[in-house]
């Protein structure tokens, strides 16, 4: 595990999660355009390299000031990008985070994702000290929502996603975990 201001990069059995470097572009590029991918994600499409650049340059200053923490998936035998995991939308008082993920979809159905969120989820609790992690995901997202389940994430059928009404929002309370 190494540190860099407000970055770990983190270890698992087959991943490394790494800071996103501009050699990633291509990859975020694709992650953040193609309508596979982003089938079930209403988001901010980078579908240049000048915008995939922008996009790495803004969260690594984002990572800088404290207000994400984004890695970059990758597999220990190959350093290439093959997905993303954030913790972002912090809470006011940083007790309650948001996880994010995308995976290239030759890698999903493998785990991978599953790994990287039990690695993130026990920075999240253990070295943030977060009591709280939810996660918004289209009701449509069987993988996502199987994902989250696993994870022990509970859906709040009572909590509405403002920005998208097709999302749900699942919560996971680390005494619950």
């Amino acid at each position: 595990m190494t540190t860099t201001d407000n970055f770990q990069e983190l270890e698992t059995n087959r991943l490394i999660l790494r800071r996103l470097e501009e050699t990633d572009w291509e990859m975020i590029l694709y992650l953040r355009s193609d309508k596979e991918v982003n089938k079930f994600v209403n988001r901010q499409s980078a579908e240049t390299k000048e915008k995939a650049l922008a996009f790495i340059a803004r969260t690594n200053n984002d990572i800088k000031k404290g207000q994400l923490f984004q890695w970059c998936i990758s597999l220990k035998n190959s350093p290439a990008m093959i997905g993303n995991i954030v913790l972002w939308n912090f809470s006011k008082d940083r007790k309650t985070a948001e996880v994010g993920y995308d995976l290239s979809p030759e890698f999903q159905g493998k785990g991978i994702m599953d790994e990287a969120m039990k690695a993130v989820l026990d920075f999240g609790f253990n070295q943030l000290k977060l009591e709280m992690v939810e996660a918004f995901t289209s009701k449509l997202n069987e993988s996502s929502k199987k994902l989250l389940l696993r994870n022990h994430f509970k859906w709040n059928a009572s909590r509405k996603d403002s920005a998208d009404e097709d999302n749900i929002i699942y919560e996971l309370d680390n005494s619950n975990r």
